[in-house]
């Protein structure tokens, strides 16, 4: 069994999760586990990246995907994990109001990004017990903040907002246990979801990220950053 740190990055073959996977496995040296639910396109970004980054198939929205990843490949193959990166998330809904929204649209965004980090966080736990210095990073948004709420994009910023409550709430939990929890919003950057266009580049919004996935011991948990900076909740 590795020595090597092994983390898991959720959503990983395009956009912020890509660019983590790079950073972590380029320049910490990590052997990153890139879940996809399209396992064919997740090889094609893992092989992109090279330094033995590997897909696993992996749609966090369904919980027999969920088992499976973790139960047939992760902890047979590994045994353990030091990092879990939740970034896979779906709809950012400007075309809709709150008070005319699709609500089937709604709960399935919620499928997505919140009960599929609780669901992939309830399944890490066991394995982060068995790494090193581990680290749970839940990909947030500002447009999850409730300081700075606004109207619009209402399944995915109310989404983000219980993102972040899990955030809280776990992190309160395992603390005893040494894990630290943080949520992290990547600013707003030039991914599927930029489709007004002018975001940042990923490789900056990623970095982010990669600071609270390899945060030192005594590092914070319980928190809600940008950049490596406490926001508002």
């Amino acid at each position: 069994m590795t020595s090597q740190r092994i983390a898991l990055v959720t959503g990983a073959n395009r956009g912020i999760g890509k660019e983590v996977s790079r950073q972590l496995a380029r320049d910490h040296g990590m052997k990153v586990l890139m879940g996809a639910r399209d396992l064919a396109k997740g090889q094609a970004a893992a092989d992109e990246i090279g330094y033995a980054a590997e897909a696993l198939e992996l749609d966090v929205s369904s919980p027999d995907s969920v088992a499976a990843a973790f139960f047939l490949m992760v902890e047979p193959i590994y045994g353990r994990l030091d990092v879990l990166v939740n970034n896979a998330g779906v709809d950012y809904d400007t075309d809709q109001q709150v008070h005319l929204a699709d609500l089937d649209r709604v709960r399935r965004a919620f499928d997505t990004n919140l009960f599929g980090p609780w669901d992939t966080t309830i399944a890490a736990v066991p394995l982060l017990q068995r790494g090193t210095d581990a680290r749970i990073v839940n990909v947030s948004s500002g447009a999850g903040s409730l300081n700075s709420m606004s109207a619009g994009t209402p399944g995915y910023g109310v989404s983000k907002a219980a993102l972040n409550a899990l955030t809280l709430k776990t992190a309160a939990a395992l603390k005893p246990l040494g894990i630290l929890v943080n949520a992290v919003c990547p600013g707003w950057v030039a991914t599927d979801m930029d489709m007004g266009g002018g975001g940042r580049p990923i490789s900056e919004g990623a970095k982010g990220v990669v600071w609270a996935a390899t945060l030192p011991k005594g590092g914070p948990t319980g928190g809600f950053f940008r950049d490596g900076v406490a926001i508002d909740w």
